[in-house]
């Protein structure tokens, strides 16, 4: 009699594993690099737009100049969005991506970004390279309910 095999994918025995996996480029069977997706939940306190990562080592990264605007237009329909929603971004587009912020430069250790859907300009920190090596030339964006 055959004994089962111990050894399962790590997706399956660990779903926590497979999470920061996702988050990790990967390449498809051309070599070609496939999407690498990051999520974030932001809400409002005090009157401003934060997230908390732990997983890098931030707490209430408060979002500024242009880009809470952004942001208010962004969840403009979804609702209690102040309790928190869901953005999942990514530097390379992908299926269902709500907006594109498009790098126009550095300044202040942060780098500003426009968006045309919106007419607006906005300044990410430094925070930005907690989940990109260098600031990428495009940001795609998209903003979802949290369940």
């Amino acid at each position: 009699m055959e004994r089962p095999s111990l050894w399962l994918p790590l997706a399956i025995r660990s779903p926590s594993i497979s999470r920061l996996q996702s988050c990790i480029p990967q390449t498809n069977e051309n070599g070609s690099e496939m999407n690498a997706l990051m999520v974030i939940a932001p809400y409002k306190y005090q009157g401003a737009w934060v997230f908390d990562d732990p997983a890098v080592g931030l707490f209430r990264e408060p979002f500024i100049a242009g880009i809470d605007t952004m942001i208010d237009k962004a969840v403009a329909k979804i609702p209690n969005a102040t309790n928190g929603f869901r953005a999942i971004f990514s530097a390379q587009n992908f299926p269902g991506s709500d907006f594109k912020l498009q790098w126009r430069r550095e300044e202040s250790g942060g780098n500003w970004y426009y968006n045309d859907q919106f007419k607006l300009e906005g300044w990410l920190c430094p925070a930005l390279l907690k989940y990109f090596s260098s600031a990428p030339r495009e940001i795609y964006v998209k903003v979802e309910p949290k369940d």
